[in-house]
Parts: structure tokens; C-alpha cells; sequence
């Protein structure tokens, strides 16, 4: 049944993924009072990238080709890593979070690389941000995995997220709730969300994310687009196993929270970007190194 179960969340990932945009951005709406894009929004934007074609620089090669469709297999790789709550992922295996912080760094160096391509000068500015912020959010990431991994005495994801909340790991709750709280600025980071990017903003001098896939349409395009979303999802599902400090002891029942937890997330993520406002560039790895000081008070507290 477990295993159904995985293989279920999977198939919702896919699915569901892009109807988190539609969330955030309906939330946004709602704190300016104005009415919004409809939740399908995301939807009909990649389904009408996907009848597009994709216009190519005699100046890029192969590597800006092959970009979109390389960093969309290594998200979906990631998300059949994951686990749904106390349900286990797919590929779980011992040492599973270190592959997939690999792909997901795999994933940020393909479009890094694909940026440089393009010999524009706005992108390769966007990628060298882009490179920055992440070195931070790579460490407090694999930190707070590592941090959850020695206080479960597990080192695979489903063995931390099925033993996390249970009745003999329950001292872990606060070392739990501040790796949950540094994985929220690494998900703001990661996924390009205020106040470390705003994915509306046009102007190229302040983009991080967005300058970055200028050059990319059509086809190309819908996939980094559908990418985001994944993402967003892989983010939300590892916050959510993390922050909701219980399980229902089955399988469709832990599934059901997990998903829950991503929705609301997902409101997080708008009410935040409607109550703040972006960083200055000099203070986002401020805002990242404060997350990694978290995860260290996180780690002490294990090992005290």
C-alpha cells in the first residue's frame, strides 16, 4: 500500500504542482485587492508554450538546447526522492537526500550553464547571483537534512520523515521546527520567491531567476516553467513532512496532510510576498546565513 501510495503523490506532483503558482498568485491578489489571474493560470500558460515553437541564437550551442529538458529530468528525479509525510518515496535508499541535493544542484548549474550560453551579458549577471545565493542554500539544506538524519538515527529520507514525529523521536520537535524554519528561507531562495526575487518584475538589473531564461520560448520555456512548479512542489512537501508534527499511522491519511501542508504553503509563500518587500541583493546572503546559524542551533540541540 505504501508503495501505491508513493507512486500516487508522484502522479499528484505532476499534476497539481502547477496549481501552486495559481495559489500564491491568487492570494497576492487578494492582499491588493484586486480579483487575479484565475488558479488554472499556470496551466494554460505552459499548454500555450507548448504549441509554440523556440527560436534559437546562432550563438548558443547544444547546451542551451538541452538545458530545459536535462533540468526537468533531474526535478523529476528529485521528486521521486521525496517522501509524503511518513510515506516513503520511490527511490529511497540510504544516503537518498544527498542525491538529491545533487540533482536539484545539477538542475540550477544546467540553467546556469544554458544562461552563459546565450554570450548575453543581462544573463550571465543573473547566473553569477544565481551561483552566489545557492552555495549558502545548498549548505543549509544538506546541514538541516544532515541535523533531522542524526536525531533519527536514520540516513534516508523516508526513515527520517516516518521516524521524525514519532513517540520516541518527539524530543526532536524544536531542533525539527528550526530546520523547518531555515528550510522556508531555502524554499523562498530556491523557488526565486520574495524577498530574495520577484518573479514579475521585467526589470533585468534587479532579476536574479527570470534574466536568466530571457533567450528560452516555446517549448523550451513551458518546460522551465513546469520545472518551477516541480520544484516549488518538492520544496513544500519536504517543509510540510517537517513542520506538521504528527501522522495518522496510514499511508492515504499521512498523504492527505502532506498535501494539505503543501497548499498551505503555498498561502504562506503569497502572504509573504504581500507583506514584504524585496531584499536588497547585499542582504539576501545575510538572510541565508542567518538561516544557516538556525540550522547549527538546530544541530547543537541534537548533539547536546
Amino acid at each position: 500500500m505504501k508503495i501505491m501510495a508513493s507512486i500516487i503523490h508522484i502522479l499528484l506532483a505532476l499534476m497539481l504542482s502547477p496549481f501552486l503558482m495559481g495559489i500564491i498568485n491568487r492570494v497576492k491578489a487578494k492582499f491588493a485587492g484586486r480579483k487575479g489571474q484565475p488558479l488554472l493560470q499556470t496551466y494554460y500558460d505552459i499548454i500555450k508554450l507548448l504549441k509554440k515553437g523556440s527560436v534559437y541564437s546562432a550563438t548558443t550551442t547544444w547546451v542551451f538546447r538541452m538545458g530545459p529538458v536535462l533540468g526537468l529530468a533531474a526535478v523529476i528525479t528529485s521528486i521521486m526522492i521525496i517522501p509524503s509525510g511518513g510515506i516513503g518515496g520511490v527511490l529511497s535508499f540510504s544516503g537518498d537526500f544527498i542525491l538529491m541535493a545533487y540533482a536539484l544542484g545539477l538542475t540550477r548549474f544546467i540553467t546556469v550553464v544554458a544562461a552563459m550560453d546565450t554570450g548575453s551579458a543581462f544573463e550571465g549577471m543573473g547566473a553569477s547571483r544565481e551561483a552566489q545565493f545557492s552555495i549558502i542554500a545548498e549548505v543549509v539544506l544538506l546541514l538541516g537534512m544532515a541535523t533531522l538524519a542524526i536525531g533519527t538515527k536514520n540516513i534516508s529520507l523516508s526513515g527520517i520523515y516516518s521516524c521524525l514525529w514519532g513517540g520516541s523521536a518527539s524530543p526532536l520537535g524544536p531542533a525539527a521546527f528550526l530546520v523547518a524554519f531555515a528550510l522556508l528561507i531555502v524554499l523562498l531562495t530556491e523557488n526565486a520567491r520574495i524577498p530574495v526575487d520577484d518573479p514579475n518584475t521585467h526589470l533585468e538589473l534587479t532579476m536574479i531567476h527570470e534574466v536568466m531564461v530571457l533567450d528560452h520560448g516555446g517549448v523550451d520555456l513551458a518546460f522551465i516553467q513546469y520545472g518551477e512548479s516541480l520544484k516549488l512542489w518538492l520544496f513544500s512537501a519536504l517543509l510540510a513532512g517537517i513542520a506538521i508534527p504528527f501522522r495518522t499511522g496510514t499511508a492515504y491519511g499521512d498523504m492527505a496532510v502532506n498535501i494539505t501542508g503543501i497548499f498551505a504553503i503555498a498561502v504562506l509563500v503569497g502572504i509573504i510576498e504581500s507583506c514584504m518587500a524585496r531584499l536588497r541583493l547585499l542582504h539576501v546572503p545575510q538572510m541565508l546565513l542567518a538561516a544557516l546559524s538556525v540550522t547549527i542551533a538546530a544541530l547543537l540541540w541534537i548533539l547536546r
